[in-house]
């Protein structure tokens, strides 16, 4: 799915819950991590999101939280560089601009939330949205700019 230029979307999701380092030196998923992913993902499928591509950090909590997306909308994930949690977000704006597809982006905080405050208001600094662990937000470019056109977090969605 593509969008108009001046019509674009944006899915931010952030990993889910991981391991802490002491128990996992990688910090894969936690179980819990892996059920709100999948959860997520089930959601995003059955609200019809669909994506030209996913892009993670290569951390294995990012990369393992894109395999669950890649699962269930049919789309593969691939690391990418500059998605680490303290990356420079402005590197990644030009990428997002150019990109003719639909992108989500599955990362970290502070990355994720200063993207999106960014590409909002036009300082990383601003706080715009909260993104829980597993959580995803949809960002939508019209001709007035980005904004958050949808914000959901796993404790939201029912439980099976």
């Amino acid at each position: 799915m593509t969008d108009t230029q001046s019509h674009r979307r944006l899915y931010l999701v952030r990993h889910g819950e991981a391991k802490p380092k002491d128990e996992d030196p990688e910090r894969g998923l936690k179980d819990a991590g892996r059920t709100d992913a999948t959860r997520m993902a089930a959601w995003a499928a059955a609200a019809g999101i669909q994506v030209g591509q996913i892009q993670h950090s290569g951390k294995l909590r990012a990369q393992q939280t894109a395999e669950i997306f890649a699962e269930q909308l049919g789309t593969p994930a691939m690391a990418a560089l500059g998605l680490a949690p303290n990356d420079d977000v402005d590197a990644i704006v030009g990428v997002i601009e150019h990109e003719q597809c639909v992108i989500m982006l599955v990362g970290h905080l502070p990355f994720l939330e200063r993207l999106a405050a960014l590409l909002i208001t036009g300082n990383a600094e601003d706080r715009v949205l909260t993104l829980e662990a597993g959580a995803l937000a949809e960002l939508m470019r019209t001709d007035d700019g980005w904004k958050v056109t949808c914000l959901m977090h796993p404790r939201l969605l029912p439980r099976a």
